[in-house]
């Protein structure tokens, strides 16, 4: 037998008053009910408060039969989780498979039989109470699922910043040339992937990486002696060839940090650091280092982070060099297109070049002002 603590709701919807009132004397008890004596008023019934736990549905009403009612509580978003069983004296298969179709749980047939009504909505109320329960821990698992997803998101950022700090410490007066360069990185993808040609493959998930992976490109500058990296003036052709090993080294070390791991999305992620790390310094004519290649052989994430790392190089101050004006700059940059840089993610930079400047003004060296 069910409880008689009346916690939860029924309605009764049935236009005959013999059926309301047996049904009505043997569920008081038990539950607390509403009635409706057709299909209008059970509708209006159904969404008001407290909405029923579960619906005892006469099928044969004028009007509105049971099962356009149940067609409408099924399309509407506050009731269409109630479960519904049909109250019918009509015993046809065909009919019961039609109420099942729409969505009833179950049929009880008139004269109705008390305790057996009593026991099919007892069970039907614990069906939907361990419904809710498995919804509702559902719900937490997704938000718990969410944060460690978030959690792990943050520690893979500091991993990498990290990483990119010791390769920053090496070169003390980048400051703070890394989130520039991932912020001008970020800018210049998303400009490039509202064009016909890049829309595809700049997806959301790829920007996403491949600013992620900014922050890594000079990570090989940690296998340069300081006395060159800090060397206030040109380098010779000797101490220019060890320099330029520094994307080797970068690329080789992500590499052999990352051979042994199958997880895909993070195999991908250090492909691209791979890239950027690697190729970097790669021009689009085929005169950079250190594979020489040329144009698009040379990866869409390199060609890219190219842009952002000579304007950051080029606006601040550097050891060997004083900063330059950004119409220096700018004009340095556009007059390289098609010989240094990728002449489509060019003319992306000349679209967004005040952001550019925003960035640089938002997070510039205070040393260099």
């Amino acid at each position: 037998m069910p409880s008689n603590n009346k916690s939860q709701t029924l309605l009764i919807v049935d236009d005959t008053p013999d059926n309301i009132t047996v049904l009505g004397a043997l569920l008081c008890p038990f539950y607390h009910i509403k009635i409706a004596n057709n299909g209008s008023k059970a509708l209006k019934l159904a969404i008001n408060p407290p909405v029923p736990d579960l619906i005892l549905l006469d099928i044969m009403m004028p009007e509105m039969d049971g099962f356009e009612v149940i067609k409408r509580l099924k399309a509407d978003v506050i009731t269409k989780n109630i479960p519904v069983i049909f109250l019918t004296a009509l015993t046809s298969a065909d009919n019961e498979s039609q109420g099942l179709r729409l969505g009833a749980v179950d049929y009880i047939y008139k004269p109705i039989n008390p305790e057996i009504t009593l026991t099919r909505i007892k069970n039907h109320l614990e069906l939907k109470q361990a419904r809710e329960i498995l919804d509702d821990q559902n719900k937490w698992l997704t938000i718990e699922i969410a944060k460690a997803i978030e959690h792990n998101k943050i520690i893979k950022k500091t991993a990498i910043r990290a990483l990119a700090n010791v390769a920053e410490s090496k070169d003390n007066e980048t400051g703070n040339h890394i989130l520039r360069t991932q912020n001008y990185i970020n800018e210049l993808a998303r400009e490039l992937a509202k064009t016909e040609k890049y829309k595809h493959q700049l997806t959301e998930e790829y920007i996403e990486l491949i600013t992620e992976a900014a922050p890594l490109h000079d990570i090989g500058k940690v296998g340069i002696p300081d006395e060159i990296l800090h060397k206030p003036s040109k380098l010779n052709a000797e101490e220019w060839v060890i320099m330029k090993t520094h994307a080797e080294i970068g690329a080789n070390a992500i590499w052999n940090a990352i051979k042994d791991i199958e997880d895909k999305l993070a195999v991908k992620f250090f492909e691209i650091a791979i890239d950027i790390a690697g190729n970097h310094h790669e021009k689009w004519d085929g005169s950079g280092y250190p594979k020489q290649l040329k144009g698009e052989a040379i990866p869409l994430a390199s060609r890219l982070m190219a842009v952002a790392d000579v304007y950051d190089a080029l606006i601040n101050k550097r050891v060997y060099k004083p900063s330059f004006s950004d119409d220096e700059t700018t004009k340095l940059i556009i007059d390289g297109s098609g010989t240094h840089f990728d002449p489509d993610i060019i003319e992306a930079f000349k679209r967004i070049h005040p952001k550019f400047v925003e960035i640089k003004n938002l997070m510039h060296d205070e040393k260099t002002r």
